[in-house]
């Protein structure tokens, strides 16, 4: 596990964030019907390599993309290909960009046209759940306070957290020490301290929490295929509060 000790190392782990942050945003407002979603990966690849970075994500373990493209029931690590965005889909689009020697790390999840009701709570409960996370992510809190807020926030909205896969403490490398659950106990697991960085991503399921691999051994679906949602920051545990260091871009 990384811990932040000084500006220079901030600034650089702040700069492969906003790249990231800017490619997920731009790369978000492509999505609609009729687009494919190997077309949003050459879109990110284009993008990520304009800023003279790299994807986090392509190669790592062998995966194939340059981002992860995941739509309706499919919770995360969707491989990108022939498939077409249509309406009334939720798309995840999952970024991961390594530059000057930093990994920047998130996600947000994108409505086309969606009218059910409860599929928009889903998406809006879960981008919730990530704030709430957020705001505990504090000078001697504990890991698991974290993991509480976004619980139950997600479970009192009436979904499902994701179990089997996780937030993560991220820096030099997209995957360190601690692994950050969706779920648990609040005043359990180490303290955290200032200059610590973590990817917080809730993944949310609109009916049961049990998901499946499919046979490609990335792109990761609810059991029931019912929607999942999943949003991501990346943030720096400071004094007082932590910084997101993904953020949306201004105006």
């Amino acid at each position: 596990m990384i811990i932040i000790k000084s500006q220079q190392q901030l600034a650089q782990m702040r700069g492969s964030c906003r790249i990231a942050a800017i490619v997920r945003d731009t790369v978000a407002r492509k999505v609609g019907p009729g687009v494919t979603t190997r077309e949003l990966d050459e879109y990110a690849e284009e993008l990520i390599g304009g800023f003279g970075a790299k994807s986090a994500f392509l190669g790592y373990r062998g995966y194939p993309g340059h981002v992860c493209i995941s739509v309706n029931a499919e919770v995360v690590h969707g491989i990108p290909g022939a498939r077409r965005i249509r309406l009334g889909d939720i798309v995840s689009i999952d970024i991961g960009v390594r530059y000057d020697g930093y990994v920047g790390d998130t996600a947000t999840t994108v409505m086309v046209g969606v009218t059910d009701p409860e599929v928009m709570r889903l998406v809006q409960t879960t981008e919730e759940a990530l704030y709430a996370g957020i705001e505990k992510a504090r000078p001697n809190a504990k890991l698991f306070d974290i993991s509480h807020a976004i619980e139950s926030t997600a479970v009192g909205g009436g979904f499902a957290v994701v179990r089997e896969f996780v937030g993560h403490g991220i820096g030099r490398e997209m995957h360190e020490e601690p692994q950050i659950p969706n779920f648990g106990e609040p005043g359990r697991g180490p303290r955290l301290k200032p200059g610590m960085t973590f990817a917080i991503e809730p993944m949310v399921n609109l009916g049961g929490a049990e998901v499946e691999v499919l046979a490609d051994g990335w792109t990761v679906l609810t059991r029931d295929r019912k929607p999942s949602a999943h949003f991501e920051h990346t943030i720096a545990v400071r004094e007082g509060r932590a910084e997101v260091l993904t953020q949306a871009e201004e105006g």
